[in-house]
């Protein structure tokens, strides 16, 4: 029984994990929030989902920005939600792994003749309980690494839902121009019939200005379907379906900002902020805590204590204990040693890797955003105020009656053209700066991008007159 006693009061000293109630999941929420600015949930119950429901629907009812986008995404996104499930699956198995499993009961009847004997046992883990403090150090870290992959994954929902309206009002407002020309190519091939018929329009110019109307309506469908496309991907991101369809979204994209954001010492904030290159770092700590479990255990397998109590007819009680213990005769460890050992190694390497990438990223990243400020700052400083010149010295020339209403029509498309390459040069832009935001926090999906050239002007009128 004094052996007994011993092994409960080692029960006792270890002690026991327990589930808190927010799940550990209010570091992923700190996480998120100090990078994004925006709140996330991971919803559990009905009063939070009606909770987030009331905030999504008070978000939804005025026209939608690019943070309120965010705001929903991190809150309403059903694979988000499936994600953060992993942090408390991995307190699960924190509770778990610092619980000893506790007494194994044996009991043996053996009868011979009249005579029967009869053996209770009770055998206790001790090699399990001794390493208890080793396995829960291990699970504290794979849960802080699972920690790191939500929030992780929290910042990638962010930025997809950021420049997916960034993307989607952009192709609304580009379906938008689109319309002007279609509507411009549609006088222009009206006035060109009407001419043709009476005989004073060349047939060649005639059959120019229906290729020009027909192209422009091929153009005018392409840019409605990328706008719905585009305002669907912003729906899944935010988990919307139903009514909730129905959200506004801005006329126009947000100007150019008046200065760009300085590079300095981005790449060593992004060694101090990505969650990559915490979460390797963690992974490598795991898995050396787990490499000092592997060699404190490889050379006893199993070690059990028992309490045996024996009574047999006719004879004394038998009491006393037994020690169970499994010596490695034909393996001694050292294959399972010398794999933890490699994995810890492997872990350093993917560390080491994970640093590199993200200075790297961070250069490529902020080198891009400079040159799409540059494209966006010149298309809205030169290109555009030359094409608006232009169309007015070739108003005046039609006032007159030096140029052709049809040279006339034929710049307004131009000048439409050139619009159009100012809303794509402003889109990319804001993708370039969601790509460097999530540089500085995590492994970011824009940074291999080229930059998108903007459509020429003759691409859309078709070539000049």
């Amino acid at each position: 029984m004094k052996a007994l006693a011993a092994v409960l009061s080692l029960a006792g000293l270890a002690g026991c994990a327990t589930f808190s109630d927010d799940a550990r999941f209010s570091a992923v929420e700190q996480a998120v929030k100090e990078r994004t600015g925006a709140d996330t949930k991971w919803t559990r119950t009905d009063d939070e989902a009606n909770t987030v429901r009331g905030r999504v629907k008070e978000l939804l009812a005025n026209p939608l920005g690019p943070t309120e986008a965010v705001q929903i995404a991190l809150l309403n996104n059903p694979g988000l939600q499936a994600s953060y499930a992993e942090v408390g699956i991995a307190e699960a198995d924190l509770v778990q792994a610092s619980r000893w499993q506790g007494p194994r009961l044996s009991f043996a009847r053996l009868k011979r003749g009249d005579e029967i004997e009869t053996e209770r046992g009770v055998f206790f883990d001790v090699l399990g309980l001794l390493t208890i403090p080793l396995s829960t150090r291990a699970s504290e870290s794979r849960l802080q690494a699972t920690q790191n992959r939500a929030a992780a994954e929290g910042l990638r929902v962010a930025l997809d839902a950021r420049k997916a309206w960034f993307q989607a009002v952009a192709a609304q407002e580009t379906a938008a121009y689109r319309a002007q020309v279609k509507a411009s190519t549609e006088v222009s091939a009206e006035l060109a019939r009407r001419m043709a018929e009476v005989g004073n329009f060349p047939k060649l110019s005639y059959a120019r200005e229906q290729a020009f109307y027909a192209e422009s309506v091929a153009q005018l469908a392409r840019a409605r379907h990328d706008a719905t496309a585009a305002r669907e991907r912003l729906a899944r991101l935010m988990g919307l379906w139903g009514e909730d369809l129905a959200f506004q979204l801005p006329e126009r994209l947000p100007d150019l900002p008046g200065s760009l954001r300085e590079g300095g010492d981005l790449e060593a904030q992004a060694l101090a902020q990505r969650l990559d290159v915490q979460g390797a770092r963690r992974d490598a700590d795991s898995l050396a805590k787990s490499w000092g479990l592997t060699r404190a255990t490889r050379f006893i397998n199993l070690l059990e204590v028992g309490v045996l109590s024996n009574t047999e007819t006719g004879q004394p009680r038998q009491r006393g204990f037994e020690i169970e213990l499994v010596l490695p005769i034909f393996d001694f460890g050292s294959a399972r040693t010398a794999r933890a050992e490699r994995l810890y190694l492997q872990a350093v390497s993917r560390t080491v890797e994970a640093a590199i990438e993200a200075r790297s990223e961070m250069r490529e990243t902020y080198s891009a955003y400079r040159t799409a400020f540059d494209l966006a700052r010149h298309y809205r400083d030169e290109i555009v105020p030359l094409r608006k010149r232009i169309s007015e010295e070739v108003l005046l020339r039609y006032n007159g009656m030096l140029m052709s209403v049809f040279e006339l029509l034929a710049d307004s498309r131009e000048q439409v053209a050139a619009a159009n390459g100012y809303i794509e040069s402003l889109r990319d832009f804001w993708i370039a700066e969601s790509d460097l935001q999530m540089a500085l926090t995590g492994r970011s999906p824009g940074a291999s991008r080229a930059m998108r050239a903007s459509t020429p002007a003759s691409a859309v009128s078709g070539g000049g007159h």
